[in-house]
């Protein structure tokens, strides 16, 4: 079916899916780890998605803010200090949209110390991936199993079959009396205080801006570029859209969202062609979070901790290939410095040291080439 440039068929439901692999085990950790609420969780995810296909009019990607995902379930964090998290980078983003400081920040942020963001926050979440893993071990290795031989398999989501599996043996171990039915479930307002803005943004926060410019406005707008040639979305507006989005879902229960150019490439790669692929994959979440957050709670409350570690892991491990793009030259030091200072104090401290090693270097670099050069006209 077609309704003006927006397309509901198969294609485009398979194309919604194409973000599953990330998406699924990020929910689970945020929903089970950090205890959110699944309506909130859902709803405001299936929101944001609508609008954004009835705005972009493309398959705009949904995604969590994978920085403050991960420093999150791995730290445990409590509610309020996500919604908090979330309000801050909506007024950053907000404010680098309507300033256009999007350039300039990208332009400051080198690759070593986002790929040192990265690479630390894979070493975090799969620290805590084990720590799951060893509450069953035979459990938690086939399931590791299960994701590396399905890598071979694109249209088959590792994270999907797992969830299915988790939910299999939640039924054999009889663990199903306490869930419960289908009801009707409302996301709930929700706060937080205003010191933890500052907390989550020293957390992760500050942390998060350099991937969001780099992974999340500018290689979107390029893709987009190259996929839709006939259609051009700029840096500032997806800054803008940052912004707007996560001043609202903080007070409904959302968590810390941003367009991604993964999640973009994944779905292209299952079939998203139109907004329409966003309008399903949003009406899914709501009508998952409207009429079976209970349920859904209920049954990852017993689900085997193993295979969500196993399935954390897989994120782990794709944020730390990474470490592939590594030069062993002098931009090994701003990338171990960002990854070991962050595992050592915070994300805040990583990339500020990382920041400030990399223009030393740069600056130490173009003096030597100063000093080569005044060698040679004296000579």
């Amino acid at each position: 079916m077609k309704i003006g440039s927006f397309e509901f068929n198969l294609r485009e439901l398979a194309g919604a899916m194409g973000d599953y692999g990330v998406l699924i085990p990020l929910a689970v950790g945020y929903l089970t780890v950090v205890g959110l609420n699944p309506s909130g969780f859902f709803v405001m995810m299936g929101l944001a998605c609508i609008v954004t296909g009835l705005v972009f009019k493309l398959p705009m990607p949904i995604q969590p803010m994978k920085v403050l995902a991960v420093i999150a379930i791995s730290q445990a964090w409590a509610p309020s200090l996500v919604y908090a998290a979330g309000f801050a980078e909506g007024l950053i983003w907000l404010f680098f949209g309507l300033t256009n400081l999007v350039k300039w920040v990208a332009k400051i942020t080198p690759k070593p110390v986002v790929w040192g963001i990265q690479i630390a926050l894979g070493i975090m979440l799969a620290i805590r991936a084990v720590e799951m893993i060893s509450t069953a071990w035979v459990l938690g290795i086939v399931s590791v199993a299960i994701i590396l031989l399905l890598r071979k398999f694109p249209y088959i989501p590792a994270p999907l079959v797992l969830v299915i599996l988790g939910v299999a043996i939640v039924f054999v171990n009889g663990d199903v009396d306490g869930i419960s039915p289908p009801v009707l479930t409302l996301p709930e307002l929700t706060g937080f205080r205003l010191e933890e803005i500052w907390q989550a943004l020293v957390l992760a926060g500050f942390a998060q801006i350099p991937l969001t410019v780099t992974n999340a406005t500018i290689a979107v707008a390029a893709l987009i570029k190259t996929y839709f040639p006939d259609k051009e979305v700029t840096t500032r507006q997806l800054s803008l859209s940052h912004g707007f989005m996560n001043m609202v879902v903080p007070f409904f229960g959302g968590i810390p969202m941003c367009h991604g150019a993964g999640g973009l490439a994944g779905q292209y790669y299952f079939g998203a062609r139109t907004g329409g692929t966003k309008i399903i994959e949003g009406s899914i979440y709501i009508i998952l979070g409207l009429l079976f957050a209970t349920t859904f709670t209920d049954i990852f409350a017993v689900f085997p901790m193993a295979i969500l570690g196993s399935m954390l892991l897989l994120v782990g491990f794709e944020l730390i290939k990474f470490v592939k793009n590594l030069q062993f030259d002098l931009e090994l030091i701003p990338v171990a410095l960002t990854i070991v200072l962050t595992l050592l104090t915070n994300m805040a401290v990583g990339f500020a040291i990382g920041l400030i090693s990399h223009h030393l270097i740069k600056h130490f670099r173009r003096g030597q080439g100063h000093g080569e050069e005044n060698q040679d006209s004296e000579g």
